[in-house]
């Protein structure tokens, strides 16, 4: 079976990378302190603020999968499809 075909609206797009470079931005910030010997406790609240924004991205990547690419392999029997995004969903949230 082959798989499903993938797309995605520029929309969607810049709203994720706008997304990735505030995280990136967040990163940035994060060396900085380190570089400059901040407080460490600062610096696990600027890492938690980091991961908890990766994390909002991953769902909203799930959301949006599932709402539009899920649906449409459950519509083709696109099988392989569904059990690869069960692992990437179990790998996500490994910790």
């Amino acid at each position: 079976m082959e798989k499903h075909s993938h797309y995605h609206s520029p929309e969607e797009k810049q709203r994720k990378i706008g997304r990735i470079n505030r995280i990136i931005g967040q990163l940035e910030h994060i060396k900085r302190m380190i570089e400059d010997d901040a407080d460490c406790s600062d610096v696990l609240v600027q890492l938690s603020a980091g991961r908890s924004a990766i994390a909002g991205l991953g769902k909203q990547i799930i959301s949006e999968h599932m709402d539009h690419c899920i649906s449409h392999a459950i519509e083709d029997g696109d099988t392989q499809s569904i059990h690869d995004f069960q692992d990437a969903i179990q790998k996500f949230y490994q910790k």
